[in-house]
This record gives C-alpha cells, sequence and structure tokens, in this order.
C-alpha cells in the first residue's frame, strides 16, 4: 500500500510564514508612526512592571514563592519550563533572574530558590516584558526578576516543617531551612530540605477477549516510602566592576517499593487465585556544582563565562515472586543502572554597537555522558543461574550494556534592535556541531550539525497593550536512555523495551502571535497567543523486531507532523466583585495536531500532544481582617476519543483520567507564623487506561485481549508551618 502523505493540505512554508510576520512588523511600525503623529499621545512607560516589597507586607509572606502568587498573570513569566531536560546551558529555558543574574544551574536553577529566599530579603520583584542584552535569557516571552536588598550586612533564616497524610493513614514528615544574607559584598544563601513523597497506590484492571468474555482480574496495593534530601549553597561576591558567584547542590534519595498483587483468572473451567508480591528498590545520588564570573567594561560591555559540572548515578532493582502458603518462588529479576554526566562551558561576550544596537557574540561546549545497563533473568531464562541475575537464569539481550557519549559546540550571535520606543527586535543565530558515540554492545558514530534562527518582534501599542511574534527554528535533544534496551515497568507481559542507537532529532519550525492586555491600575492581565509548529522525523514508536515469535518496538523516527492551536489565559483581581485582595486565573487552549503511524499507515495525533482542549482555573482570596486565605487550582483536558490513544507495535493505549482539583487554608499569626493546610486530589480523582492488546503487530486487527485499567492514590492531606527569623 502506498504512503499517503502526511498533509492533504497545502503546507504553510517557513518562508511564507516568515513573509507574514515581516508584513505585521510593516503594518505595526505604520501604527506607531500613526500614533507617535497624533497629538493626543500621553507618555509611555517601559515594558517593565515592578511591584515593590510594600505591596507584599500585607501579605506577610516567608519566601518569595509567596509573593509571586499574588502577581496577576504570574503564569505567563513561568509558562515555558525551565529547561532541565535539555543538555546544555543554552541562553533560554529559564525565566527566573536574581539580582539580574541567571544561576548557572539545572537542579540548583534560579526557580528552585524562590521557596529558599526569605521574603524580606526582596526589595522589589520586576516583570520584564521586553528585551535586552542586558536580560541573560533568551526565548522567554517574560522574565522574573527578583531584586534583594542592599546593605552592608543582613541576615534571614526560613524555617519549614511539613507532613503529609496518605490514603493509608501514614504520616511522612519533612522540612526546610534556609539561610539568606549578606556582608559587605558578600552575599549567600544555605539550605537543606527533607521532602516527603510517600504514596500509597490502589490499582484495579480487569481483562476480557474479543467477545467480552472476562479473563483476568488483577488489584494491586502498591507503597512507595520515598524522601528526597537536598542540600544546596549560592554564594556570591560584587568586586568593583565584576561579580563572581558558585552553587552547589548534594541530593539523595533511597526510596523502596512493594507491590501486593492478587490476580483472579477465569479461563478455565474453575476460577483460580494467586498471589504475586513485587519488592523494588532505588537508589538514585546526584550532585551538581556551577559558576559564572561577569566583567563589566567601563564602556558597559561585558564579558561572561559560566560552567557546570553534574553526576546522577541510579540503580534501580525489581523482583518479582510468586506467593504460597509454603513460601514464594522467585519469577523476574530486573536491574537497570545508569549514570548520567555533563561537563559545561559558555563564555560570551555582549556590547553596544550604538545607541539602539546591541550583539552578543559567544561559543558554548559541553561534553554529556550517559550509561546504560540491563539485567534480566526469568524462570525460563536460557543462560546460567547467578547472583548477578537474582539467582535466575539469565535472558540474553541484545543492546544491553552502553556508554553514550556526546561532545557538542553551539556558537551563537544575538542582535538587539530597539527600533524606537514602542519596537524591538531580537534576532538570533546558533550554529550547533555534535558528534554521538556509543560504545560496548553497539558500536556507532554519528555527527550532526543545525542552524537555528530565531527572530523575536514586540511592539507596545500601548503602555497596557503589547503584540509579540517568534519565528524560530527548534531542534530536541535525544534521549540517550532510547539507544539501549530499557525497562517497561507499565506492562507485566513485556519487561523490557527496544532501544534504537540510529534515533535522530526532531526538528520543528515554531511561529507564535501573542497580545497581552494588561488592565489598568495593575489588575491583571489577558494573553492570546496563536501557535503553528512544522515537526520533521516526529520520534514515536518503531518496530525493531528480530523475528516473528519476539517483537519488539522502540523509540524511533516515525515522519512529518504539526501542531497548532490557540492559548487564552486571563488573571485577575478582583475588587469590582467586593474581593479586593481575592486572584482569579482562567485559562482555555484549543488545539489539534497529527503525523501518520508507522503500523498503520492512516493519520493520528502526536502522542504527548494528544488533547483537543485543555482549561485551568486558580482563585486566591486572602482575607485580610483575619489574616485568612483559602483557594483551589484546577485542571482537566479533553479526555475521550481517539485523541488519546498511543500506538505501540502491538497494542494501542487510551488514558481517561478525570479533573484534577486541590484546595487550601492558610492562616498567619500575629508573631509571624504561617499554617497551611493543602488537600490535593481532593475529588480523590481516578486515571484510567485501556489498552487493547492484538496478535501479532496491531495492522493484523485481530483482538486478542482489552484491559481495563485504573489506579487511584487517594486524598492526600499536606500541613506546613513556615516562619522567618
Amino acid at each position: 500500500m502506498d504512503r499517503q502523505p502526511p498533509f492533504p493540505t497545502k503546507k504553510l512554508r517557513p518562508s511564507r510564514l516568515l513573509g507574514l510576520l515581516l508584513v505585521s512588523v510593516l503594518f505595526c511600525a505604520h501604527i506607531t508612526q500613526t500614533i507617535a503623529q497624533s497629538p493626543d499621545d500621553a507618555s509611555l512607560d517601559d515594558s517593565t512592571v515592578v511591584f515593590e516589597a510594600e505591596f507584599f507586607e500585607q501579605f506577610q509572606p516567608v519566601s518569595v514563592n509567596d509573593m509571586i502568587d499574588r502577581i496577576p498573570g504570574i503564569g505567563l513569566a513561568l509558562g515555558r519550563g525551565g529547561g532541565r531536560g535539555r543538555r546544555g546551558l543554552g541562553g533560554g529555558g529559564n525565566e527566573i533572574l536574581i539580582n539580574g543574574q541567571r544561576i548557572t544551574g539545572k537542579s540548583n536553577g534560579s526557580r528552585d530558590q524562590l521557596g529558599r529566599i526569605a521574603a524580606d530579603q526582596v526589595d522589589y520583584i520586576e516583570i520584564i516584558r521586553g528585551t535586552s542584552e542586558e536580560i541573560d535569557v533568551r526565548g522567554a516571552s517574560q522574565v522574573i526578576n527578583v531584586v534583594l536588598l542592599e546593605a552592608a550586612s543582613r541576615s534571614s533564616l526560613a524555617a519549614e516543617i511539613n507532613a503529609d497524610r496518605i490514603q493509608d493513614g501514614t504520616v511522612a514528615p519533612g522540612g526546610r531551612f534556609s539561610y539568606t544574607g549578606q556582608s559587605g559584598n558578600f552575599n549567600y544563601l544555605l539550605a537543606v530540605e527533607s521532602e516527603p513523597r510517600y504514596r500509597k497506590t490502589n490499582t484495579f484492571e480487569s481483562s476480557r477477549d474479543a467477545n467480552g468474555n472476562l479473563l483476568e482480574v488483577r488489584e494491586e496495593a502498591i507503597v512507595r516510602d520515598q524522601n528526597d534530601l537536598q542540600a544546596s549553597m549560592n554564594l556570591g561576591y560584587q568586586f568593583k566592576n565584576s561579580l563572581l558567584q558558585f552553587n552547589a547542590l548534594l541530593g539523595r534519595t533511597n526510596p523502596p517499593t512493594n507491590v501486593q498483587r492478587t490476580i483472579v483468572d477465569f479461563r478455565g473451567t474453575e476460577i483460580s487465585s494467586r498471589d504475586v508480591r513485587e519488592g523494588n528498590k532505588f537508589t538514585r545520588d546526584n550532585w551538581e556544582i556551577g559558576g559564572d564570573y561577569e566583567y563589566e567594561f567601563e564602556s558597559s560591555a561585558k564579558y561572561r563565562v559560566l560552567f557546570l559540572v553534574n553526576d546522577s548515578e541510579s540503580d534501580f532493582t525489581r523482583e518479582r515472586f510468586d506467593v504460597f502458603s509454603a513460601g514464594e518462588d522467585k519469577e523476574l529479576f530486573l536491574r537497570s543502572l545508569g549514570r548520567d554526566r555533563e561537563r559545561i562551558l559558555r563564555t560570551s561576550y555582549t556590547w553596544d554597537v550604538s545607541t539602539e544596537h546591541a550583539l552578543e557574540l559567544g561559543i558554548e561546549g559541553a561534553q554529556t555522558i550517559r550509561n546504560n545497563g540491563l539485567l534480566l533473568g526469568t524462570r525460563f531464562g536460557q543462560g546460567q543461574s547467578s547472583d548477578v541475575t537474582g539467582g535466575l537464569p539469565a535472558a540474553r539481550i541484545d543492546n544491553a550494556f552502553s556508554e553514550i557519549q556526546e561532545r557538542r559546540y553551539e556558537y551563537f550571535g544575538i542582535h538587539n534592535w530597539q527600533i524606537n520606543d514602542r519596537m524591538a527586535l531580537e534576532s538570533q543565530l546558533i550554529f550547533e556541531d555534535s558528534i554521538i558515540e556509543q560504545s560496548g554492545d553497539i558500536d556507532n558514530a554519528r555527527s550532526f550539525n543545525f542552524l537555528r534562527p530565531r527572530v523575536d518582534y514586540r511592539f507596545d501599542i500601548t503602555p497596557a497593550v503589547q503584540f509579540r511574534a517568534t519565528v524560530e527554528k527548534e531542534v530536541s535533544q535525544l534521549s540517550f536512555s532510547d539507544f539501549s534496551v530499557s525497562q517497561d515497568n507499565s506492562d507485566d507481559d513485556q519487561n523490557i523495551q527496544g532501544g534504537n542507537p540510529d534515533v535522530v532529532q526532531e526538528k520543528s519550525w515554531r511561529y507564535d502571535l501573542n497580545l497581552e492586555y494588561r488592565l489598568p491600575e495593575g489588575l491583571g492581565v489577558v494573553n492570546t497567543q496563536i501557535y503553528y509548529r512544522e515537526v520533521e522525523d516526529v520520534i514515536g514508536r518503531i518496530d525493531v523486531s528480530k523475528s516473528e515469535d519476539n517483537l519488539l518496538s522502540a523509540r524511533g523516527n516515525i515522519g512529518d507532523g504539526r501542531r497548532y492551536g490557540i492559548n487564552v489565559q486571563a488573571s485577575s483581581k478582583l475588587p469590582y466583585l467586593g474581593l479586593p485582595n481575592a486572584l482569579a486565573t482562567l485559562s482555555f487552549g484549543l488545539g489539534d495536531s497529527d503525523v501518520i503511524d508507522p503500523f498503520l499507515n492512516r493519520k493520528r495525533r502526536l502522542q504527548f500532544y494528544p488533547s483537543r482542549w485543555s482549561t485551568r482555573a486558580s482563585f486566591r482570596h486572602d482575607y485580610q481582617p483575619w489574616n485568612f486565605s483559602y483557594g483551589f487550582n484546577y485542571d482537566w483536558s479533553d479526555q475521550q476519543g481517539e485523541q488519546r490513544v498511543n500506538f505501540d507495535l502491538f497494542d494501542t493505549e487510551k488514558a481517561i483520567d478525570e479533573y484534577n482539583l486541590s484546595l487550601f487554608l492558610e492562616k498567619r499569626s500575629s508573631s509571624g507564623v504561617t499554617f497551611r493546610f493543602d488537600v490535593r486530589n481532593a475529588n480523590d480523582r481516578e486515571s484510567c487506561r485501556i489498552r487493547t492488546r492484538y496478535e501479532g503487530r496491531i495492522s493484523s486487527g485481530i483482538v486478542e485481549e482489552l484491559e481495563d485499567f485504573c489506579r487511584n492514590e487517594g486524598i492526600l492531606y499536606a500541613l506546613k508551618i513556615r516562619q522567618t527569623f
């Protein structure tokens, strides 16, 4: 059968969309000239919105997080995520600055500092809506800059103790302590924390054949006793013309997980039942060290160099036993070993070419190393029994052990053009050159190079209305875990997933149009975004089977796709409803996507962008006479239909989730102690999945089994007590 073209409609090529953008720029320039010539034109503020510390004092905040929760439309500035998933640093992906500086870290980045910095250390918080060479962040629609107090000496200790109550009655305690201060030109932030993540999950699954006859029922009780430990520090020293910063983090988690499973079989003439137990062990240790040095010349030019080194090592062992009255019989042993290391150095030079033009030139080099290892022992394995495979016969696995190393260089140039008082244009060009080598069970080496342009145009039509347009070429980064065989913990009938050393990066053209309106007197923000993505080499599941008797799939490239849609967000204080200290936020998104499925040779939606619509709502009311706050967070998305189906070689999965609701109450005492009570998963949400298994490949169309699976973690109650000293 001939492959159909991915889109029946005419494609909108990058050159055409770039032309539309240029037309928009010219149109907005014409409007600017018209407004400027108007005799009634009023003086305009810049593109920065400032919230002084005095504004937040009435709320008695403990940390910076408490402060930004009161800012309307803060979600616009925190919308693109922290960029932890990307290798290297790059110029974007982090929308938080502290004293105008980005913290050189990933696990210990700027956003992580917001809960550690005491509120009484803050001078003001600004939301930067414009683009400038002074901002060390690229690609963010807005940037939050937290400016700390300048003082000869200051210090503050923020303390938090907390406890979670889970559905089985377990109470899991935790805490966080951070010490922030400044002594002359030296500033510091030291923090330790213990975060409880104990969970009890109940699952239920029923299996039926194609005729609806009941085959099997499974019930599970899963207990994960997890507590994440972390210590971090951030140090900085301000010289006369330069700044030196250093930060470090050390983390550990070691959660044992116990699974009790009962399986009732209806296939035979008599109903039978058996018990299964899983004992899973997991350990992860990680550390990170980063720093940067910035020097400002008398001409206001800046030179900056940054470095980052991190290491994360994990060990996961899964053992499954059949449980009998006389004891246990081990049937499965799976052990995954992984280690990730990264070493990054980035340097750049920024200067003003003229009053309206500024340039930044630089280079970033990064080395990333990933070690994968998988050991499998089964009762029916063909190899020798050994302690390495849990005392079970070893199963032969191709491509189970590997080391993947990437050496990547980015050469970048960024041009900022302040066209006039209302318009700014930032253009960026990155040349990426990398080599990825895989050794071990498979030896493979590949080289890649990409040219990644970006144009970001902003027009302040009025002080309250801003128009933004962006065109960007994006290149994804490969997950090294996909290169070799890995565990499949979501399917008891399939213990492993295949590896693919030949997968290549997704490439996409990104087009965005934004119109933002800030309500009068700082009441709120309304933002509308229209987006379109053309994606090449979409990554999905592909067939890597060696034989018909052992079907196996892996992540690989399945062709070209596209995404498009519109997002609308409104955030407002509510004095017009008689609630002067209430803040409500509502967002709604409509979108769609498509790609040709390689197994069925027909159009379907992209796996990670399946929903046609999504909605979020949040509400917070600070009732000042009682020093009391309450509110909720709600989100839901399109749950029905084919758009939620994930396709694999031999089965399909459809996820059906209920809406998510959380509530909170907060009381602040006269002595400065804050008590917060959270109810997470307040609606006792269920997450369900319908899996359809086929005889052989799904292209056969012959249904073998239908599995209806649901999981529930129950309502979680959390209490936090916080104070600043």
